[in-house]
């Protein structure tokens, strides 16, 4: 009875903590850990049961139902084992060659146990029950707690060396696996001394429980950050809300199916017409404000546009819907402008509403000038027949006006207009302007930047990609000053055929693999061509493959400010192209990369990586030469190995080296200054 209270108590005890886990278990992801921690727990309960069962049942005289619990007992425990393996992968969160192998331990442990269990039945090697039912151990018993202590004692020291490595969420973990395998090696002793003496349930009992401490504590880590990150979201939201609703009248967020909902609003003249802020339908209340407020001759166009039907179907295959009518203020029509779309959800509707009044009348006014002071000629002589649209921009003001050709010979019409063209533009950057050319594009669109180009060349021109119809087109701008120096002029063109053709001959030479690859002024390897090898080397590495040996070398080329300063930028790129050649002819076996303006980067392999140490000091060596000589590149080196056993990505090898360049780069401008000295 003695030893089945143990049992019991665990049981108990399991249950109570693990309640939660147990009854969600199936809920959980099946390659996570949680799920493999359920399953862990869920045959850790089987062993407690039976373990406490075999307590009662060694007191009574039914020695086969005994044997049979005492079969369940260990394969419960070598099932046990397997599956505390896995979870302790998963736990861990790592994969490699180590991980592997404690999965290949578990299920070592467990296809020794149930094999032996199945030759116990024919000869007592793991235990017997004489017929006074005493309980008699075998050998292979003692074997099996072997395994397992020599099992938990590598997991508990493979956590520990590792433990002191790690930060954060990682570190708990790894102290987690450490005490409850030291746990678990140190009562797996105690219980093959005693047999008859439960400690290897006191041991699980222990384990579980330091476990739980850390799940829980990490469940509960994660619980709070999700927390701060749902918090954090909220408050960017209602910050973005508030913000928007600064640049709107009004903001209605509208349940389509039902017609409820809320409204945010920041507009005193608004709240002037004292509509209510909260009703359960959104399409009742509008349609009864528009017969009060629309402006008469607009109530017709206004009533269908808020019919539920009609802004679904204006939506169709659209992200926005935009139209505008006249709204009452006051006894005076004022021109707003109501914009539709789905949100996220898109079982509700976002409309925003604002007053464009002054817009309209700016516009208006703009037109009538422009018609009357706009010197066509100006334009004309810009205008080529090819070119889709041209701007014309006072670059005083920011007023523009878009002017498209009619025919060859420079008859034009206002396609559209309006005020700060520069922010204009820029927002529509944002829009359609393919992503890898935005950050050049907003560039070019900045007032200041346009005025410094021209002060030195006629034109600037630029070519880039618009996204239309979800598809890039490529497209080039060319933009000049006026002849009368006070507007910018802007022409637009498609250059998509042209562009196709290039790339189709391109291909036909097939070439352009290689031209993307390749630095136009050195013709050495580029940035583009580094990162995929980098991609590559660290996808091996993380594979956990033995990747052959290799290095990388970092070369700066001191000096180039200085030549671009006093011979100009031809010297420069000359000196540029001398010190690739002179890397190139020194590292003939490996690839250079030049990585960006004066910094180049070597990856040593093979033969190179061999002479590695000698082929650096022939490059240092030169550079000191071209010191004393004053005359050639000086190159700043630095090199470093990548170490399997303690590099874990491609980055460490090159910062290290990147380092050890810097250092010699330092001793050379020192040798450079004392040799001015003398």
């Amino acid at each position: 009875m003695y030893y089945a209270s143990i049992g019991i108590l665990a049981v108990l005890h399991h249950i109570i903590i693990n309640y939660d886990i147990l009854k969600n278990g199936r809920k959980f992801p099946k390659e996570g850990s949680h799920y493999k921690y359920t399953q862990f727990l869920t045959i850790i309960f089987v062993f407690y049961v039976a373990d406490l069962s075999w307590g009662f049942l060694t007191e009574t005289n039914i020695r086969w139902l005994a044997y049979a619990d005492t079969v369940l007992f260990f394969a419960s425990m070598a099932l046990s084992v397997l599956l505390w393996t896995r979870y302790v992968v998963a736990f861990l969160n790592k994969r490699g060659v180590r991980s592997a192998a404690f999965k290949a331990a578990g299920w070592l442990i467990f296809g020794f146990v149930i094999l032996h269990l199945i030759v116990n039945l024919f000869n007592p090697i793991i235990f017997t029950f004489t017929e006074e039912m005493e309980y008699i151990p075998g050998s292979a018993r003692y074997m099996l707690l072997g395994l397992q202590f020599l099992l938990f004692v590598l997991i508990s020291l493979y956590s520990f060396f590792v433990l002191f490595k790690t930060q954060g969420r990682d570190k708990v973990h790894y102290r987690a696996i450490c005490l409850s395998g030291a746990v678990m090696a140190f009562f797996i002793c105690i219980q093959s001394l005693y047999p008859l003496m439960p400690f290897y349930t006191i041991g699980c009992f222990f384990a579980n429980c330091l476990i739980h401490v850390f799940v829980e504590e990490d469940e509960k880590r994660e619980q709070s950050k999700e927390k701060e990150k749902v918090e954090k979201e909220k408050e960017i939201y209602n910050q973005i809300s508030n913000s928007l609703a600064e640049n709107y009248e009004v903001i209605y967020y509208i349940d389509i199916e039902s017609g409820e909902y809320r409204e945010i609003s920041s507009s005193k003249m608004y709240e002037s017409m004292n509509i209510p802020k909260l009703n359960d339908n959104f399409y009742d209340v509008t349609h009864v404000n528009i017969l009060k407020y629309v402006h008469p001759d607009d109530r017709k166009f206004a009533l269908r546009m808020f019919e539920k039907e009609t802004m679904l179907k204006n939506l169709e295959s659209k992200k926005s819907f935009g139209f505008k009518y006249r709204v009452m203020i006051n006894g005076q029509p004022r021109f707003y402008r109501f914009t539709l779309m789905f949100a996220d959800d898109r079982k509700h509707f976002v409309l925003c509403e604002k007053d464009i009044q002054d817009t309209v009348t700016a516009e208006t006014e703009m037109r009538e000038k422009q018609k009357v002071n706009v010197t066509f000629g100006q334009i004309a002589e810009s205008l080529a027949s090819n070119y889709d649209v041209i701007y014309y921009i006072n670059i005083r003001t920011g007023d523009y006006a878009g002017y498209t050709s009619q025919n060859l010979y420079g008859k034009l019409k206002v396609n559209e207009s309006g005020e700060e063209f520069f922010k204009v533009a820029r927002e529509n950057t944002l829009k359609i302007i393919h992503p890898h050319d935005r950050e050049r594009i907003l560039q070019v669109f900045d007032k200041d930047y346009l005025l410094s180009s021209l002060e030195s060349k006629k034109q600037v021109s630029i070519e880039y990609r618009m996204i239309i119809d979800d598809n890039p087109q490529h497209t080039r701008m060319n933009i000049r000053k006026s002849s009368d120096g006070n507007h910018f002029i802007i022409c637009v063109e498609n250059i998509d055929d042209e562009v196709r053709k290039e790339k189709e001959h391109l291909r036909v030479l097939n070439t352009e693999k290689e031209l993307a690859r390749r630095d136009e002024l050195t013709s050495t390897r580029n940035k583009t061509a580094f990162n995929e090898l980098q991609q590559s080397v660290q996808e091996n590495i993380d594979k956990g493959m033995n990747y052959l040996p290799f290095a990388i070398v970092v070369c700066d080329l001191n000096d180039l400010k200085k030549v671009n300063d006093t011979e100009g930028h031809k010297a420069g790129d000359d000196y540029i192209k001398a010190s690739a050649k002179l890397l190139c002819d020194i590292f003939d076996h490996s690839p250079v990369f030049r990585i960006g303006g004066d910094e180049f980067a070597i990856f040593l392999s093979g033969s190179d990586f061999s002479a590695r140490h000698e082929l650096v000091f022939k490059l240092h060596n030169h550079s000191v030469e071209n010191i004393d000589k004053h005359n050639g590149p000086v190159i700043a080196v630095g090199m470093s190995d990548y170490v399997p056993d303690k590099d874990t990505s491609f980055t460490e090898v090159f910062e290290r080296a990147d380092k050890l360049m810097y250092e010699d780069k330092r001793e050379l401008k020192q040798r450079a200054g004392e040799d001015e000295i003398r």
